[in-house]
């Protein structure tokens, strides 16, 4: 399982998309769950890593799903119309 920061702005963004990266080519199986519990502080930054680490977990034959996305976050989603991208765990 990976685990989102409880802070994920465009400030954390590209440091959380490595360590992100790194952890989906250390995940074994075809199913990988991103684990948003801790996420308290966000802006769209974190639907583009989102968006960026399910780009990559398709190249590697992987899919991902994301487990205990904010509300506010998955609304974000929908308005950009993205949300289906993002399947919930």
């Amino acid at each position: 399982m990976l685990v989102l920061p409880a802070d994920l702005t465009r400030t954390q963004a590209n440091t959380c998309l490595k360590m992100l990266l790194q952890g989906l080519q250390a995940e074994p199986g075809p199913a990988v769950v991103v684990d948003a519990t801790a996420l308290g502080r966000f802006d769209s930054s974190a639907l583009a890593v989102l968006l960026e680490c399910r780009r990559e977990a398709q190249q590697i034959g992987k899919d991902i799903t994301i487990r205990a996305m904010p509300e506010r976050l998955r609304d974000l989603a929908g308005l950009y119309g993205i949300a289906e991208l993002l399947p919930a765990a």
